[in-house]
C-alpha cells in the first residue's frame, strides 16, 4: 500500500465540522461522559497532576470490548488537556517509516491515539519503545557496511493505545504504558442516561418506557444503544408522529427482530 498512512488530526477544541450526526453523540468533556466512574476519577487526578507540573499526561492504555467509548475517551483527554490529538490505527501503520513520519510531526504535549494497537507489527513496536520512554526516534540510514544509526529527539507527547484484545499486546509494550484502564459494560441505568442524552441532541421525544425498552436491548454498549435509538426514531417519525413511547419502541424493535436480550436474527 503506497501513500501516506491514514491519520486524522483533531484540535483539542471541538470544531463545527466534527459535529456531524455520528460524532455529535460523542461527549466532548469528561463531565458529559456517562459511566466508567472509576476510570474517570483516575483520569481526572492524573490530568490535574500533569497540568500542575506542566507536563504531558503519561501514556495511557484503554482496553475492553468494542463500542464502550475508548476512542471517545481519548478525544476527551485531548480536549481536557487543551492539546491536539492525532488519530490512527495499528493496521494502518504498515512500515516503520509510517510511524516515523507521524512521530516527527508531533508537537509538544500532543496526544497520539492508536486504535487496535495490538495489531502493530513487531518491527514497528521496536520503534515505539524509545519514543515512549526517551522521546527519541532511532533510525538506520543506508544499507550494508555503510549503514549508520541516528537518534532524533521527539517532543514530549502522550500515547493513548486502544485495544479489544489486551492479551495480544506484547508484554514489553504493555509495560511502557504508565496508566492502564479497563472499560466495562454499562448497566441499564447508565445506558438509559446515554439514550436520554442522545435523544435530546437528536431532538427526539422519548418517554421512560421507550428508554427502558431500548436500554434493555443495548447489551450494555453505548454504540448499540445509539444505533437502536436512531432506528426507533425512524419508525417513530413515520408511524408515531415522532414520539417514542414504550409501545412504539416495542413495535419498532420487533420489526427489527431484536428480542428482549438484544439478540437479532443473525445472533439466534
Amino acid at each position: 500500500m503506497e501513500g501516506p498512512v491514514p491519520e486524522r488530526i483533531l484540535s483539542g477544541k471541538p470544531r463545527e465540522e466534527d459535529l456531524a450526526l455520528d460524532t455529535s453523540l460523542r461527549p466532548h468533556r469528561l463531565d458529559d461522559y456517562i459511566g466508567q466512574d472509576k476510570v474517570k476519577d483516575n483520569l481526572r487526578i492524573a490530568m490535574a497532576a500533569a497540568q500542575m507540573r506542566g507536563e504531558p499526561l503519561d501514556h495511557v492504555l484503554l482496553y475492553g470490548p468494542p463500542g464502550l467509548g475508548k476512542t471517545t475517551l481519548s478525544y476527551i483527554i485531548a480536549v481536557e488537556m487543551g492539546v491536539s490529538v492525532r488519530i490512527t490505527s495499528g493496521p494502518a501503520i504498515e512500515r516503520p517509516g509510517d510511524l516515523a513520519a507521524i512521530l516527527t510531526n508531533l508537537q509538544r504535549d500532543d496526544v497520539l491515539f492508536i486504535d487496535e494497537i495490538h495489531r502493530l507489527a513487531r518491527a514497528i513496536e521496536e520503534i515505539l519503545y524509545p519514543a515512549m520512554e526517551d522521546f527519541a526516534l532511532d533510525l538506520v540510514l543506508g544499507k550494508g557496511p555503510g549503514a549508520r544509526s541516528v537518534r532524533l529527539s521527539l517532543p514530549r507527547f502522550t500515547l493513548i493505545g486502544s485495544t479489544t484484545r489486551y492479551a495480544m499486546l506484547s508484554p514489553p509494550l504493555r509495560d511502557r504504558f504508565g496508566a492502564v484502564y479497563r472499560l466495562d459494560f454499562y448497566d441499564t441505568d447508565a445506558i438509559g442516561a446515554i439514550i436520554r442524552r442522545s435523544a435530546h441532541i437528536l431532538g427526539v421525544e422519548v418517554d421512560e418506557g421507550g428508554v427502558k425498552q431500548m436500554a434493555q436491548r443495548a447489551r450494555g454498549t453505548p454504540r448499540v444503544a445509539n444505533r437502536l435509538l436512531r432506528r426507533v426514531r425512524d419508525y417513530a417519525q413515520v408511524m408515531a408522529e415522532g414520539h417514542i413511547t414504550e409501545e412504539v419502541a416495542v413495535e419498532a424493535l420487533a420489526r427489527l427482530e431484536i428480542d428482549e436480550l438484544g439478540l437479532d436474527e443473525v445472533d439466534h
